[in-house]
């Protein structure tokens, strides 16, 4: 009588073809919005996610400054930076932020939610984040990203979520 043997399927690198997504930002909670393209580029939405190997696709965000945060975040959430000498704590609010760089705001967000070691670093290179609608990437032909779950304006002022 023969067993069968399951045997765990390691993903390599050169059996994964990336694919290009883009994302509208217009309008989208930062958090949520920012948990699904981490969750994209990270590869953990298909079925061959190997922790270990780069399995993620490639994400371009446009409209990063129509952005929505809830509540009084765009005034009372502060961003910390430290130039490493003594009292050189800097911080900004998340508005000023929206102001000079826009597309920092879902670039830290994401990067917040993202492995911190060198695949982390690897993997957020595949993030593209534009303040505006144009990006250079129209030659790789990105597909629409479905965001369920990631609310407008419109559908909570309706009372839907």
């Amino acid at each position: 009588m023969s067993q069968l043997k399951q045997k765990t399927y390691v993903l390599k690198p050169a059996d994964h073809k990336q694919i290009w997504y883009i994302v509208d930002a217009k309008d989208k909670t930062l958090g949520r919005l920012s948990t699904k393209i981490a969750t994209v580029l990270r590869g953990k939405n298909k079925p061959i996610f190997t922790p270990h190997v780069d399995c993620g696709d490639l994400v371009i965000v446009t409209n990063a400054e129509k952005v929505r945060l809830t509540g009084n975040k765009w005034d009372q959430k502060m961003y910390y930076r430290h130039s490493h000498h003594v009292g050189g704590l800097k911080t900004t609010a998340a508005k000023d932020v929206r102001a000079k760089h826009p597309e920092r705001l879902i670039h830290h967000a994401v990067r917040g939610m993202l492995p911190k070691n060198s695949l982390g670093r690897q993997l957020l290179k595949k993030l593209k984040v534009y303040a505006g609608e144009t990006h250079p990437h129209k030659a790789q032909n990105p597909q629409p990203l479905k965001l369920e779950g990631a609310t407008t304006q419109e559908s909570t002022a309706r009372g839907q979520k």
